[in-house]
């Protein structure tokens, strides 16, 4: 089903291969980790939330890059760059999550969210129309 892949199958190699079924690699590492790392971080109170930007900011910084270059087609895809990449955002997703269950207003939080967010829709955006200019 779409929804376990979001991916064409032309795009299947984006893909695991869990139980038969094809489930995104990038959302495969995604959520769980963002899951177990919100958990970490909500229990107690031993985590530095002066750390908070930096994690936000940087952890997720690297994979919108790859997410971009590779919309672009400047760079080829790699399963293992993917996973470690999703790896280190969801890292920071599962301290967004925190933030935000704690204030739903959360400044950082939605800046955050809103700049990568507009930088990956720019990058699609611009990869497609890339392939329609030069296929």
């Amino acid at each position: 089903p779409m929804w376990l892949s979001h991916h064409w199958p032309q795009d299947y190699d984006r893909c695991a291969v869990v139980g038969g079924m094809h489930i995104c690699r990038r959302c495969l590492v995604l959520y769980p980790v963002a899951l177990v790392a919100g958990i970490v971080v909500g229990v107690g109170s031993w985590w530095p939330h002066e750390l908070d930007p930096w994690v936000l900011w940087l952890f997720p910084l690297p994979g919108v890059i790859e997410f971009v270059l590779d919309n672009l087609r400047l760079i080829g895809y790699s399963p293992r760059r993917q996973v470690a990449l999703s790896f280190f955002g969801a890292v920071a997703a599962g301290l967004g999550y925190v933030r935000y269950l704690d204030d739903t207003y959360d400044v950082l939080v939605w800046s955050v969210v809103g700049v990568y967010t507009a930088v990956c829709v720019a990058g699609v955006v611009a990869g497609v129309l890339r392939r329609r200019v030069r296929p």
